[in-house]
């Protein structure tokens, strides 16, 4: 049986319902979250910190959030912070249902909610090459299929729904995501438990962080996995930051086209995600990963140059193609190479380093909109993506790629082992 004609077992479908569900509370209430507030409040600050501290456990925490993942039970960690997530929920809930909301409530709620995604979204990434193995194409098709209905779920259904509910009542989004949460949990909860090795040492939880990263930072392959989103967000939080004010002054779009716009983006995203296994057979996945990002930066490229609304959608649509195939490929070939003991630390830490990069982007392109032209942080986007494309390209080249995944095959498999060097020490 070849690797693609293998099915996904019957637990995938139950982490794909859950991860789908849960996303599809995450858009409700990350569009109602600002409505709400802009309901209390028309302080541009406090609207800020509403909307920023959500991001700041992944500063914070982010690698101790993956050592502390790679020490408890995944499964379990997915279903508890879910769980948690649902009865802190009940909080601002009640809160709006007896008029009791504030700033400070609610920027409490969202970095809690933060700290709770930190956690589920480390343990998930960790958990499917326990559930699946280390077979990419296998785990190609399951991050094609979770990254589509979270795009989908998120980015379509969501927002929308949550400005819906907030039309009925303030209290009504945050229930809604609540019962999302209720519902993940226990379907993450019914999900098989996998055996896994569990590391014997109990080194200090910062210094099994420290390994974690070092272990991303000593390896060619993963540094450059985990450059391209870091450099990727500063570009695209620079692109976003003035994404809006280029559309309505440069081409003419009002609050109902920008919508359509981004739209564009999402439906390139799930594109982009559906054909990423594809790409991956037909160029190799490094040349993939590497033709993916040229593509972005190309995009971005076009969109700066948009003469009017239609072009821009299409920019913005095949940008969003190529980031899908991206966090498709790119997290996919991870969980296939590292090691089970450290995939807690090594996906926080590449995601730290994308969620600590975002606040200079956005900072990037508010300056260069202001010092030059609106224009400008779009160019300088493009050529950082080009830039980082160029210089990652061997990083993650299909040599090393291969290699790799030589390194990890079974003894006996189609490809002879190889040694990937020691886990660093403290590691387990």
């Amino acid at each position: 049986m070849t690797q693609d004609s293998r099915k996904l077992p019957a637990g995938f479908g139950r982490l794909w319902t859950a991860q789908t569900v849960s996303s599809l509370g995450d858009g409700v209430t990350h569009a109602a979250l600002p409505l709400l507030a802009l309901t209390l409040t028309r302080d541009p600050m406090a609207l800020a910190v509403v909307t920023a501290v959500g991001t700041l456990p992944w500063l914070l925490f982010g690698v101790l959030g993956g050592a502390l993942v790679d020490r408890w039970d995944r499964r379990r960690t997915m279903w508890v912070t879910d769980a948690a997530r649902a009865v802190l929920l009940a909080i601002p809930t009640a809160a709006a249902a007896l008029d009791a909301l504030s700033i400070p409530l609610l920027a409490a709620v969202a970095f809690l909610l933060g700290l709770g995604q930190l956690l589920f979204d480390t343990a998930a990434t960790a958990y499917l090459p326990d559930l699946l193995g280390h077979d990419r194409a296998l785990l190609e098709r399951a991050n094609s299929r979770l990254r589509g209905s979270q795009t989908a779920a998120s980015g379509f259904a969501g927002p929308p729904a949550g400005s819906a509910l907030l039309a009925l009542g303030w209290a009504f989004p945050l229930f809604a995501d609540a019962v999302s949460f209720a519902l993940s949990a226990l379907l993450v909860r019914s999900l098989p438990a996998t055996s896994r090795p569990v590391p014997q040492a109990r080194d200090s939880l910062l210094r099994q962080a420290r390994a974690g990263a070092s272990y991303v930072f000593q390896d060619r392959l993963l540094l450059g996995l985990a450059l391209r989103p870091a450099v990727g967000n500063v570009a695209f939080l620079a692109v976003e930051t003035v994404l809006a004010l280029f559309a309505h002054d440069r081409l003419g779009i009002d609050t109902f086209g920008f919508g359509l716009l981004l739209m564009a983006e999402a439906t390139g995203g799930l594109l982009g995600a559906g054909i990423a296994s594809f790409l991956g057979r037909r160029l190799g996945t490094g040349t993939a990963l590497t033709c993916t990002a040229a593509v972005e930066g190309l995009a971005i490229l076009g969109l700066a140059a948009a003469p009017n609304p239609y072009a821009a959608g299409v920019a913005l649509a095949v940008c969003g193609a190529g980031m899908g195939a991206t966090m498709v490929l790119g997290p996919s070939l991870r969980q296939a190479i590292v090691p089970a003991e450290l995939m807690g630390r090594v996906a926080s830490t590449s995601r730290m380093l994308a969620m600590c990069a975002a606040p200079f982007g956005a900072f990037l392109g508010g300056w260069l909109a202001s010092a030059y032209d609106v224009r400008t942080p779009l160019y300088v986007a493009a050529v950082l993506l080009l830039t980082m494309t160029a210089v990652t390209a061997t990083m993650t080249s299909n040599r090393r790629v291969e290699a790799a995944l030589r390194a990890v095959a079974p003894a006996g498999g189609p490809a002879q082992p190889e040694t990937r060097g020691p886990v660093p020490e403290g590691a387990v």
